[in-house]
């Protein structure tokens, strides 16, 4: 009887090092906490109420915090894993590639499939966008445990390599002012982005059309040049209807997801008011943007509705918002109606919508027959612009 301890179950052969024919920096990739995050990085009154890792019965590790478990130690963290073995979630880190959590690991497989520069969300104990520190019963406490993962996301994981890895942090999203500082004191050290709730109205905290609620984040924000970043789920999944095939429903919907908010973002009249404002959206693709930039101008010619702003509000969309995309390969023709400027790849190392170890294959199938100057701009450079970080010396295609 073979188990998920059976490496023949568990794993793919090993990757070889691809070809490289495309400089690549994936603005959404994944980082897997690792069990020692907490560990010296919290006051020493919170120490032990810091989140831990526990075993259960079942010997699962999971995560304890706050009087809650945190079940999915990786979630969907699958990169290497054997198709038989993708419909188990990792129960403990060994059913996990050391690249999840370990950054040396990391980088090598970022090597394997010929990617520059990464950009990494939270995962499970942290919530996409921070928000189970937020959400924290005891403020000081979820205040101590985000500013302990910003410091280990600094310290560990981008420290060690600051050419390949861009820093995106947390804030605090329970007191904007308390997060304003957190972005202040983060971006002082080099972050270049943070990561905002898709809609915070749907986990807790007030919409963004709350007067003055956000202020303090959004001109922290602007102030300090920092980006903000919003990831697809990170403020829950599509409202499923009962019965309803959760992962295929779930994930198909990825796209409405981000339309959803992308359209609250731009209409809260922030990015209208702050110029400067740079908003990105992860892992929703760009197949629906298009359709949204046309719906605006439409609202605007035909019904007078979004009438007001010195611009159209198609063109704040244009100016303020960028739009990362695996690969999109029918809807990438609709580039030039976005803007080659607006559009970023990422890799989405280790889930399983990910193109790794074979990004650059990828790349070459869908997006072989555009122009050079635009593989450039959609591979690395628009994301080296937005993020303020290096490219190598060589950027390819030449």
């Amino acid at each position: 009887m073979t188990t998920l301890s059976d490496p023949n179950v568990l794993w793919l052969p090993e990757p070889e090092p691809r070809d490289v024919t495309y400089t690549v920096i994936s603005v959404d990739d994944h980082v897997v906490e690792p069990a020692h995050l907490f560990e010296g990085r919290m006051p020493a009154h919170l120490a032990d109420r810091a989140p831990r890792i526990v075993e259960t019965e079942q010997g699962h590790q999971v995560w304890s915090f706050d009087g809650q478990i945190f079940s999915q130690v990786g979630m969907n963290a699958i990169a290497g894993r054997n198709k038989a073995s993708v419909k188990v979630e990792p129960f403990r880190f060994e059913h996990m590639r050391p690249g999840c959590f370990d950054v040396h690991a990391r980088v090598r497989d970022m090597d394997i499939n010929g990617v520059w520069a990464s950009l990494n969300f939270p995962s499970m104990i942290t919530g996409f966008a921070g928000r189970v520190f937020s959400a924290c019963t005891d403020p000081e406490l979820g205040i101590a445990a985000m500013r302990a993962w910003n410091d280990w996301i600094f310290e560990e994981w981008y420290s060690s390599y600051p050419e390949r890895i861009i820093p995106l942090g947390i804030t605090y999203l329970a007191d904007p002012v308390v997060g304003a500082e957190e972005i202040r004191r983060n971006a002082a050290r080099g972050f270049r982005s943070v990561t905002m709730p898709e809609r915070p109205q749907l986990i807790g905290f007030p919409s963004l059309f709350e007067p003055g609620y956000w202020d303090p984040i959004i001109e922290a924000c602007v102030e300090t040049d920092t980006v903000v970043s919003i990831h697809v789920a990170s403020s829950g999944g599509y409202p499923l209807p009962p019965h309803a095939p959760s992962l295929a429903l779930g994930a198909t919907l990825f796209g409405q997801l981000s339309l959803a908010a992308c359209a609250e973002w731009l209409w809260s009249g922030y990015p209208v008011r702050h110029p400067g404002l740079k908003i990105a959206m992860s892992e929703g693709g760009i197949g629906w943007v298009a359709m949204l930039l046309d719906r605006l101008d439409n609202i605007v010619d035909r019904s007078g509705y979004g009438l007001g702003w010195d611009l159209r509000p198609a063109e704040v969309l244009q100016r303020n918002f960028w739009f990362c995309t695996i690969d999109d390969p029918s809807t990438i023709d609709t580039r030039y109606r976005i803007g080659v400027e607006n559009i970023m790849v990422e890799v989405d190392y280790p889930h399983g919508d990910g193109t790794w170890p074979d990004t650059q294959a990828e790349i070459s199938r869908v997006w072989g027959h555009i122009p050079t100057d635009e593989l450039r701009a959609m591979c690395c450079e628009n994301a080296s612009r937005l993020y303020r970080h290096p490219l190598p010396a060589v950027v390819l295609p030449a």
